[in-house]
């Protein structure tokens, strides 16, 4: 029996990140390819390079852009920083990243809103443009603090210096208590540098989220800052296997696929609840802290203090939810990073989630996001190690 050619696959990523490449690892090896991968790390073109197929983040570097092109070999990007180039595609849901931390910041209780970008990178102009949607959505706006069209712009030595003088300025004079998404988590860290020089508290005055979760130790920092998992392990998995398919002859969609974003990782930059009306936050507080218990009407009415009627109209007025929609909202979300980061049974995961049923946790589930359970999972979920 002759054994099947093993393919060879070219990882060359102009941008990296070690969960895309682990995502990509797995399908590799999962389907016997041959991965080479020596540009990750050393950033040198093969240019004698043959094979059947690459797998390029082509962001910055026309060299490595033109390289790719003239290899003629099918070819998956996960960049759409160059759209004239003929590759099948496989990006980060910026827009469904962007709406997790409008909707993260709305559960808070926050009504003034900020972006803060650096440049007109693409993936940065899709994340403010879909944060700046999501808040129109709900009735907000949102005002995006863009550097490189400050007048005070500058590169060089000084930009450093002037870059947060200027961020720090516009964030004291900003209405508080001020919830801002950041392009990506280093713009984050620059807005929390830039409250301590302006003397504002952190989440008290200004809440911070960011995006990719990929600061080094976190939460050993002395304000951990949350992100948006943008689910790039998934985007690196989900980008292999659609170069399989076109490698075995298969033609690949014409429109980009996206991959949506796994949650907000919530930490001290953004955990505030920034609602003045004393009942409803103390009942907001419980909900998160015992959302996974089964909790009744009567439990929120004595911690909050207030009648039914009382409590369902002012948390309609301050929250824009009914303390049951909050209730579901906590438990999806709960649900969804359960579903992308374990392997656990549904059962497991309806006890974990609050519900005392398999059954009634999979038809909350499905009438929440109108999917089933096993499809999610197959939509996010971190593919299995298989031992391999």
């Amino acid at each position: 029996m002759t054994r099947k050619r093993q393919k060879r696959v070219l990882v060359a990523l102009g941008w990296y990140d070690y969960r895309l490449h682990r995502g990509i690892e797995k399908f590799a090896q999962e389907h016997h390819w041959h991965l080479s991968s020596n540009f990750a790390r050393e950033k040198v073109i093969p240019w004698g390079w043959e094979g059947d197929g690459i797998l390029a983040w082509l962001g910055a570097g026309d060299d490595l852009a033109e390289f790719v092109k003239d290899t003629a070999k099918p070819t998956v990007d996960f960049s759409f920083r160059r759209p004239h180039l003929r590759f099948a595609r496989v990006l980060e849901d910026h827009a469904h990243a962007a709406q997790l931390a409008a909707e993260h910041f709305l559960s808070r209780g926050f009504t003034h809103f900020m972006f803060y970008s650096d440049e007109d990178n693409w993936s940065y102009l899709e994340r403010g443009e879909g944060f700046v949607a999501a808040l129109r959505r709900a009735g907000h706006d949102c005002e995006w603090l863009r550097w490189n069209r400050a007048s005070e712009y500058v590169t060089g030595r000084e930009q450093w210096t002037r870059k947060r003088n200027w961020l720090a300025a516009r964030l004291k004079q900003a209405p508080k208590a001020l919830a801002v998404f950041a392009a990506n988590d280093q713009h984050a860290l620059e807005v929390l540098e830039a409250c301590e020089m302006a003397r504002l508290a952190v989440p008290e005055q200004v809440a911070i989220v960011g995006a990719e979760n990929y600061l080094l130790a976190p939460d050993v920092m002395g304000t951990p800052i949350s992100s948006v998992d943008t689910n790039l392990e998934t985007l690196g998995y989900t980008g292999a296997a659609l170069l399989e398919d076109w490698m075995n002859g298969k033609k690949p969609p014409a429109q980009p696929i996206r991959v949506p974003a796994v949650g907000v990782i919530t930490r001290k930059s953004s955990d505030l609840l920034a609602v003045k009306h004393k009942g409803i936050a103390n009942s907001m507080r419980f909900i998160w802290e015992h959302f996974h218990e089964p909790i009744r009407v009567k439990d929120l009415l004595n911690v909050a203090g207030m009648s039914r009627r009382g409590l369902h109209k002012a948390f309609t007025e301050n929250i824009g939810r009914t303390p049951g929609q909050e209730l579901q909202r906590l438990r999806m979300e709960k649900a969804k990073r359960l579903l992308a980061d374990s392997d656990h049974k549904i059962e497991v995961l309806a006890s974990m989630c609050g519900y005392q049923s398999a059954n009634t946790f999979s038809v909350a589930f499905k009438n929440a996001t109108g999917m089933t359970l096993s499809r999610f999972r197959k939509t996010v979920v971190r593919p299995a190690d298989n031992g391999q």
